[in-house]
C-alpha cells in the first residue's frame, strides 16, 4: 500500500515511516526540514531498497503547501491507501499570555491539514470502498492541560473532526482511528532527567496503527488511547 504521513521526519512521524516501510508500504513523507527527511530517507532505503519512498518540504500550517504534497505524492505514487495526519504544534502558554494569533496557528496546522488531506485524498479511497485513516490527537483531545490552552482546543477539534470522518467513510468501508497518546518521548523531551520508561514510546504509537491495520476487514478501531504505566508527566 502507499502511505502519506505528515511530520514523519521526528518523534512518532518517524516511529510510524519505519513501521509502515518494515510493512512493505511505499511513503509521502513531509516535513519542515530537507536534512532530516533525506536522512530519514536513506535510512529506510537502505534497510529496504525496493521501497518507493518520496518526500518534500513542507509547512502544513499553510495551505497550498499541503495540497500541493498531496497532488505531488499522487502523482509520485499513483494512488494513497493509508493517510497519517500525523502533524502537530505545541506551544505551551496559558490563552490570556499567548500571542493573537497563537491559536490560529495550532489551528491551521493541527486541524486544517487533517482536514485538506481528508477532502483532498478520502473521495478515491470511497470510490475504492477501501483505505486507513489515522489522526494523531492527543489525552489533551479529552483533557484539559494547564499551560495548552489552544493545543487543547485544536487537539479537541481533530478529535471532533476524526468522528466526523468516521461517520462519512462508515458506509464506504474506509477505517478511520483516532490515536491518543499521553506523555511520548519525542524530541521535546529531549535533556529530561526522567527516567525513559516513565513514557510512552513512538514505536508504540506506530506498533498500534500497525495492528490496526492487520485486523480484519469488519473490525474498526475507532479510539486508542495509550497513557504511561504511571500517569501523565
Amino acid at each position: 500500500m502507499n502511505v502519506l504521513i505528515t511530520g514523519a521526519s521526528k518523534g512518532m512521524g518517524e516511529a510510524i515511516a519505519k513501521n509502515m516501510a518494515a510493512n512493505g508500504h511505499h511513503l509521502a513523507l513531509c516535513a519542515r526540514k530537507l536534512t532530516d527527511l533525506e536522512k530519514l530517507k536513506s535510512e529506510i532505503l537502505t534497510k529496504h531498497p525496493s521501497l518507493k519512498i518520496y518526500i518534500k518540504v513542507v509547512d502544513c500550517s499553510v495551505k497550498e503547501e499541503v495540497l500541493a504534497f498531496a497532488d505531488s505524492a499522487l502523482r509520485e505514487l499513483g494512488q494513497i491507501d493509508v493517510l497519517v495526519n500525523n502533524v502537530g504544534v505545541f506551544k505551551p502558554s496559558f490563552i490570556l499570555d499567548e500571542a493573537d494569533d497563537a491559536l490560529d496557528f495550532h489551528m491551521k496546522t493541527n486541524v486544517f491539514a487533517a482536514y485538506y488531506l481528508y477532502k483532498k485524498l478520502a473521495p478515491e479511497m470511497k470510490k475504492r470502498k477501501n483505505g486507513f485513516i489515522f489522526n494523531t490527537c492527543s489525552v489533551a483531545s479529552k483533557e484539559t492541560i494547564a499551560n495548552a490552552g489552544s493545543y487543547c482546543v485544536t487537539k479537541s477539534a481533530l478529535l471532533s473532526l476524526n468522528h466526523v470522518m468516521r461517520k462519512e467513510m462508515m458506509p464506504h468501508s474506509v477505517k478511520v482511528t483516532a490515536l491518543l497518546p499521553g506523555s511520548t518521548l519525542t524530541h521535546s523531551w529531549e535533556g529530561t532527567n526522567i527516567s525513559p520508561d516513565e513514557f510512552i514510546q513512538p514505536e508504540d504509537v506506530a506498533l498500534a496503527i500497525e495492528s490496526v491495520m492487520h485486523m480484519s476487514k469488519g473490525a474498526n478501531v475507532e479510539e486508542i488511547m495509550i497513557r504511561p504505566i504511571h500517569g501523565q508527566i
